[in-house]
């Protein structure tokens, strides 16, 4: 049975929170990633005002795309739940919040006059947050496809009809992949790629690559509704821009901006003072 809010803070009082575990976990994740984030900006010297502008069109644009990612499912648009219904019970998109995040970025930018760029800023704010943000899905939602062997996630009655899932069966732990990978991200971006010599911003278009790739194999075990040929809706979005972001890592290597990538870059003036 999965845990409530009070069961995973250990206190009597958890439990008359008016906080869902879900909500609770994409909260901690969204602080975790703006501490990283006020880090690195003022690590890299980019503390003009503007950035707060780009930071709230970043949420603003990422909480709208969330919540509205998963509306369109038919051809159909009768089948479709209208705006109101979706807005206030539909499902959440990371995808789309990614998505969303990416165009608030860059409406803000065009708004304030920003030009600097802001993906290294982003690359290991957003990997931090996914990861605890995931924790969230992971102790409410349906874990995964059956493993078909002794290990895995097995439910009980209460928990299988909460999140539409088998019970006494082992399901695959999606969400502790995506987890492991996370963490990973931000291991490698923070202490490795953060200090090589990368164009501005490559760090999170690497990311945001390395994601997509990861989460399109991961769907084949999350247990999310077919669409269409064996693939879920997420996959089907990936098809289309997976190409898209690795043809632009492609355009960056054959002009050369990236022959430099191994090469560290040299502390900065607030690492020497420390």
């Amino acid at each position: 049975m999965y845990p409530t809010l009070g069961d995973l803070l250990h206190h009597p009082w958890g439990a008359d929170l008016p906080v869902g575990t879900h909500g609770f976990f994409v909260l901690v994740g969204v602080l975790a990633a703006g501490l990283v984030f006020v880090h690195e900006a003022r690590r890299r010297g980019q503390t003009d005002e503007r950035i707060l502008y780009v930071v709230m069109g970043a949420l603003v644009g990422g909480a709208i795309f969330m919540r509205l990612g998963t509306w369109l499912q038919h051809v159909d648009l009768r089948q479709n739940a209208s705006f109101a219904e979706q807005w206030l019970y539909g499902n959440r998109s990371i995808l789309g919040g990614l998505v969303g995040a990416w165009l608030g970025v860059h409406v803000a930018k065009r708004v304030t006059g920003y030009r600097a760029r802001t993906g290294d800023l982003f690359a290991p704010a957003v990997a931090l947050g996914m990861a605890v943000g995931r924790i969230g899905c992971l102790l409410t939602e349906q874990p995964g496809t059956p493993t078909g062997h002794g290990w895995g996630i097995t439910l009980d009655a209460g928990a299988a009809a909460r999140t539409g899932s088998p019970a006494g069966v082992p399901l695959h732990p999606s969400f502790v992949y995506e987890i492991a990978f996370h963490l990973a991200a931000f291991a490698v971006i923070w202490w490795w790629l953060r200090h090589r010599s990368l164009p501005p911003g490559e760090s999170f278009v690497w990311y945001v690559a390395a994601y997509a790739v990861f989460r399109f194999l991961v769907e084949f075990v999350r247990g999310n509704d077919v669409a269409w040929e064996g693939l879920t809706r997420p996959q089907l979005f990936l098809l289309a821009t997976i190409p898209l972001v690795l043809a632009r890592i492609a355009w960056q290597v054959k002009r050369g901006a990236y022959r430099d990538a191994m090469v560290p870059t040299g502390p900065t003036a607030d690492e020497l003072v420390a």
